[in-house]
């Protein structure tokens, strides 16, 4: 039942990108193109999901304990603005800006055969490999200059 669940949920957001456009990374970049063919369709697509995730937690928060498929909700522990979250947001940004694709929308772009998205995953799961790598050998830290 849990794996039916998730697969509609995967299926409902995937069908979204997908009708909302933004898997065709073209209609990404040129949210970006201030000075040329800016589109602001994003800033649209954006806004009406949190229109609707934001007052769907809210509810949910207030009428469950935890969640129906586990034993507590898993929210994030993490409230300090520092490096790790500054130079994650920028890598972000900058694959996002290059590529066109969140990593959200290039799963949904994978099914729509676009070469590009196949690319940009096997960056994606590259990145997330020497990411992990570099976390295990504590050279975030190391790199901002903190030991621990």
């Amino acid at each position: 039942m849990r794996f039916l669940v998730v697969f509609l949920i995967g299926a409902l957001f995937g069908t979204g990108i997908v009708l909302s456009g933004m898997a065709n990374p073209a209609k990404v970049l040129n949210f970006f193109d201030f000075a040329g063919s800016f589109d602001p369709s994003l800033a649209f697509v954006m806004a009406g999901a949190l229109s609707v995730a934001a007052p769907g937690y809210a509810l949910l928060f207030r009428a469950r304990r935890k969640p129906i498929f586990d034993q507590s909700f898993r929210l994030p522990q993490a409230s300090a603005i520092d490096g790790k979250l500054i130079g994650g947001s920028a890598v972000f940004g900058i694959g996002w800006g290059i590529a066109g694709f969140c990593p959200g929308a290039s799963i949904p772009a994978l099914g729509l055969g676009h070469t590009s998205a196949a690319i940009f995953v096997a960056a994606l799961l590259v990145g997330v490999l020497i990411a992990r790598r570099l976390a295990r050998a504590d050279f975030f830290a190391d790199a901002l200059g903190r030991t621990g």
